[in-house]
C-alpha cells in the first residue's frame, strides 16, 4: 500500500478522492440505519456535500476512454450524481420520504458502490494504491462487493403489497 500514485494524481483527481472518502464512510450511517433523527439530517448534509463535491471534481478527470472532448462514460455517473442529489433533496422537501429515501439509497449503491468498485480495476489509481501496479486482486474486491451491492438492493427494495383484482359488484 502506497500513497504515491494520490500524490503524483492531478489535482482534480486528488479532490475527487478526498471527497470519496466522507461519502464512502458517512453514506450508510444516513442511508441505511432503520433511524432518522437529528443525525441523519446532520450527517446527511455532510454525505451530500462530499457527493456534490466529488461529482464536480470528477467532471474535471480526463477520461481514458474520452468521447467527447476529455468526457467519457465514467462522467455520467457525476451529471446522474449532481440529479441525484438535487432530486433526493426535493423529495425530502415537498415531504415524499420514500422517494427521498430510494434516489439517494440508488446514488450510494449506484454513485459509491458500482462506480466505486470499477476504481478498483488494475491501472486505476486507487488499484496501484492499495494493491501496486501488476496485482489481479481488484477483481476479487470488486466481486465481493458486487455480491455486497447485491445484498443491499435486496434487502432495502421497495416492499409494496401485491393485491389481487377487485372483485366485480353486480347489482341487479
Amino acid at each position: 500500500m502506497t500513497i504515491t500514485p494520490f500524490l503524483d494524481a492531478s489535482l482534480a483527481l486528488q479532490l475527487h478522492m478526498i471527497a470519496a472518502v466522507p461519502a464512502v464512510i458517512v453514506g450508510p450511517f444516513v442511508l441505511f440505519r432503520r433511524r432518522v433523527d437529528m443525525w441523519h439530517k446532520r450527517l446527511g448534509y455532510v454525505w451530500l456535500t462530499a457527493m456534490v463535491v466529488l461529482a464536480i471534481a470528477g467532471l474535471f478527470i480526463p477520461s481514458e476512454f474520452a468521447m467527447v472532448g476529455m468526457f467519457g462514460p465514467l462522467h455520467a455517473f457525476s451529471v446522474i450524481t449532481l440529479y441525484s442529489v438535487a432530486a433526493g433533496l426535493r423529495y425530502a422537501i415537498i415531504g415524499n420520504i420514500a422517494a427521498h429515501g430510494a434516489t439517494l439509497r440508488g446514488l450510494w449503491i449506484g454513485g459509491i458502490g458500482a462506480a466505486g468498485l470499477m476504481q478498483f480495476l488494475p491501472g486505476r489509481t486507487i488499484h496501484m494504491m492499495v494493491f501496486g501496479r501488476e496485482s489481479d486482486a481488484g477483481y476479487l474486491l470488486i466481486g465481493t462487493g458486487a455480491v455486497a451491492l447485491v445484498y443491499l438492493l435486496w434487502t432495502h427494495r421497495p416492499r409494496t403489497k401485491v393485491q389481487g383484482p377487485r372483485p366485480v359488484s353486480r347489482t341487479a
